[in-house]
């Protein structure tokens, strides 16, 4: 389940190591280099390599499910946001189905069955959320200017981040590694 890129990457290229004042080679490793701490960072990178996949999946699966148990139990503040989005849809069903779709979207996430289906399923629906731009667009934009974000419009705008991150994941898991269980 948890994806290590070292494995997927060609070996990396050694550059030949500096003569010590003994008159001996030392062989540069992942693990020594010329600076101070540097054996630190190596390994903090070599964790963060190996654990930041599942722990970007699993804050995704928290906003999922906190944003979709929002519009299920009627507290969403975005609530106007879809309907004035999705004006063909009352938003007495609009917001919960959405809600729903997110809550199983986070869940199937949080498990980590299915990561790629889930995370492009997660991209769709975030994609989606661009729409407002179109049919509320007073919403979005102050004075019609897109320089000039209203709050839901900067609200929507950094799904982008979200899209970037569930893109890198997709990307992650598609590598043939442990982390692409089922999909």
């Amino acid at each position: 389940m948890t994806y290590i890129p070292e494995q997927s990457l060609p070996p990396r290229e050694i550059p030949a190591a500096p003569v010590s004042p003994a008159g001996r080679s030392a062989q540069w490793s992942s693990r020594s280099t010329p600076y101070p701490g540097g054996a630190i960072i190596t390994r903090a990178v070599e964790i963060n390599a190996q654990h930041a996949p599942t722990v970007l999946r699993i804050a995704l699966a928290v906003v999922f499910v906190w944003f979709g148990a929002l519009k299920i139990s009627g507290a969403s503040p975005v609530r106007e946001l879809i309907g004035s989005t999705l004006p063909f849809i009352n938003p007495n069903i609009s917001v919960p189905v959405l809600g729903a779709v997110e809550l199983v979207i986070g869940l199937t996430l949080l498990i980590g069955r299915f990561p790629r289906i889930t995370l492009l399923s997660l991209a769709g629906h975030l994609i989606g959320t661009f729409l407002t731009f179109i049919t509320a667009s007073e919403l979005m934009l102050r004075h019609g200017s897109p320089w000039q974000l209203t709050s839901d419009g900067e609200f929507v705008v950094k799904n982008l981040v979200l899209i970037s991150a569930a893109l890198l994941l997709i990307g992650c898991y598609s590598k043939g590694t442990s982390g692409s269980r089922g999909d």
